[in-house]
């Protein structure tokens, strides 16, 4: 007796410190949550900050020529209690010059000179710019006077650049069609715990901005659209009484209205007929804006309610080519999105008003815009379109640093794909879709860079940055919502969310209000998934009966913390199934048993993770001799 008191003693003291499992956290982290700007619980701390933009931007474009040229007023708020001495200017399009640091091999197409600045001013002080010396994607700009904690500073900005045409995310789609992104120059994030951030952008791992207020004047030849970020300004100075009265009856409309045609194109009188035209944007507190031009592509628009205490709905447009069949669907596949993201997964509602989806080739998500490619299998196109557009939430509801903890952004984007997937083509052939391009990969590759924790910043990644950021982080976030069941988990989700909306979280941010939502500590969870070199493969070990049931030993040999099936076959030919979660691994992270009871005589067992795919299935059964 009093063994077994002492055994338990032993197990309780074991349990209460693998719950209490403390994370690792780096250093200049560690120096927010001391400074009281985070909160171990989850919340921004009281002396939370971050700053800010007002940014006026005016570009000029003129196909076939490719050379953008633009001026902007910005001004930059300091609300931090640092005085800035200088300021770190992005200068993304530098990615294009020769000798820039890429992710990966480009071709001859892909090379201009990059970001050329024309002047630039810093509260009416003309500064020095060399534009062979600003060669990267970050330029620091010193300032006679200093920036003073809640204080600010104007720039004034003049630069033109080159589109590529062998660009991806932003670039020359056509002789007359180019979609702009990243295209002016911008204050970097100074955040509080890691100062400027001076990442280069390589064109694979992606951004971190600021929330800004932006009001964006684009100037183009007659007879040309324009697709911006943003709610446009002046549709009367722009478009013809028609094509307005048919974007207006969109803004209400369930059914897609098709905005401007080829047979409309075909009347060459479709914009004012000025010789240029302005179109000009407004959004505020956003982290970007971009835009797409065309003389010749489709438009169509619809609406969908997402706010049902608001009555409030908004727009989903598509710009495309007439012959690209998957974008014909592009409207009806993007309200069905946002009414579905709005109102299931992750159940808060869009917070923009619009979306557009255009037709370019890079995959790639934009606030309130998404370029895709085309693709001729419409259910592919679809799932594509869904991702992009899932991007709404991470990273642009919550500010994330992409650069550094992609799995922040991409993980949630690819995990809402999977759950929207399965409304649309059912739940077994989502698993499949989900496991051909999520997991596969990475599962059945045993190289030594597939399997570095998720935690490692995305920005010292190589060959392991794509499955960290999506299919393993999609993974930890579908077992933690295994582990918690939907509703606890959506309530942990959106005390995350709520937390964080319009500022910039950190994995432990993340960590912490997960914890706290679900009124439980989830250390060992996440010590498990992100800190950790695992992967995935189970082995049943051992069945043995026991009275009147089995006793089932089930390896963790891969050692994450994954849900699976046992899959039992009796000896009268019927079958059962009994769903283990992540909880089982919590006691004991390299072993569980399970104990069933049972009146049938099992005759085998098979172990399924489902989209938890095994590295190693030769040893998932076991037959009773």
């Amino acid at each position: 007796m009093l063994k077994s008191l002492y055994i338990s003693a032993l197990l309780c003291l074991f349990l209460a410190q693998v719950s209490a499992q403390s994370l690792y956290i780096p250093r200049d982290v560690k120096k927010a949550y001391k400074n009281q700007i985070r909160s171990a619980e989850g919340k921004p701390g009281k002396n939370y900050w971050e700053n800010h933009g007002h940014y006026n931007i005016a570009i000029t474009v003129a196909p076939p020529s490719r050379t953008v040229n633009g001026t902007e007023q910005i001004t930059y708020f300091n609300n931090s209690p640092d005085t800035l001495k200088t300021l770190n200017i992005k200068l993304i399009m530098n990615i294009h010059r020769a000798g820039a640091t890429r992710f990966g091999s480009t071709t001859p197409d892909y090379i201009t000179p990059g970001m050329q600045i024309d002047y630039i001013t810093a509260n009416g002080e003309r500064k020095e710019w060399d534009n062979a010396a600003a060669r990267a994607t970050n330029h620091d700009l010193p300032l006679t006077t200093p920036v003073l904690p809640h204080d600010s500073v104007k720039l004034n900005i003049a630069w033109h650049y080159e589109l590529a045409t062998g660009a991806g995310r932003e670039g020359v789609i056509d002789s007359s069609t180019f979609y702009i992104g990243y295209f002016y120059p911008r204050v970097a994030v100074y955040d509080d715990y890691n100062g400027w951030d001076k990442l280069e952008f390589n064109d694979r791992q992606e951004f971190y901005n600021d929330f800004n207020d932006y009001t964006l004047s684009v100037t183009v030849p007659k007879n040309y659209l324009v697709w911006a970020t943003g709610t446009l300004q002046n549709p009367q100075a722009v478009l013809q009484p028609e094509y307005i009265d048919r974007l207006n009856k969109s803004m209400s409309s369930d059914s897609v209205i098709h905005i401007v045609t080829p047979a409309d194109w075909a009347k060459n009188n479709i914009t004012v007929q000025n010789a240029t035209n302005t179109w000009v944007w407004k959004a505020n507190n956003i982290s970007d804006v971009c835009l797409g031009i065309s003389n010749h592509y489709n438009w169509d628009a619809s609406s969908v309610v997402v706010d049902d205490a608001a009555h409030r709905r908004a727009s989903m447009q598509a710009a495309y080519n007439d012959n690209a069949a998957d974008f014909h669907q592009a409207v009806k596949f993007g309200t069905f999105a946002l009414n579905w993201f709005s109102h299931s997964w992750p159940g808060v509602p869009y917070p923009f008003p619009k979306m557009t989806a255009f037709q370019g080739f890079a995959d790639m998500e934009f606030p309130m815009m998404v370029n895709d490619s085309h693709d001729p299998d419409i259910a592919d196109a679809e799932l594509l379109q869904d991702h992009e557009m899932a991007h709404t939430y991470f990273p642009f509801y919550m500010g994330i640093n992409e650069t550094r903890y992609g799995y922040m952004d991409e993980g949630w984007a690819t995990t809402f794909e999977y759950f929207i997937n399965q409304q649309e083509v059912g739940k077994q052939q989502a698993e499949e879709n989900y496991k051909r391009f999520r997991v596969a990969g990475w599962i059945n590759d045993p190289s030594e860079s597939e399997d570095l924790p998720i935690i490692t910043p995305t920005s010292e990644l190589k060959g392991g940055y794509a499955h960290n950021a999506y299919g393993k982080a999609s993974l930890s976030y579908l077992a933690l919502k295994d582990m918690l069941g939907d509703d606890l988990f959506k309530k942990a989700l959106h005390t995350y969310m709520d937390n964080w909306n319009g500022k910039h979280p950190i994995p432990w941010d993340y960590f912490n209000s997960m914890s706290s939502g679900a009124g439980k500590n989830l250390n060992w969870f996440f010590y498990n998934w992100f800190f950790t070199n695992n992967y995935i493969d189970l082995a049943v070990k051992n069945v043995s009966k026991i009275g009147e049931g089995y006793k089932i030993t089930v390896d963790n040999i891969g050692g994450f913390a994954v849900p699976f099936d046992i899959k039992l076959t009796y000896s009268d030919g019927s079958t059962g199934i009994i769903h283990q979660t992540p909880a089982v691994w919590e006691a004991n992270q390299k072993q569980a048993i399970i104990n069933l009871k049972n009146n049938k005589t099992i005759k085998s067992i098979v172990i399924d993770g489902g989209i938890f795919m095994d590295a190693d299935v030769s040893n998932n059964s076991w037959t009773i001799k």
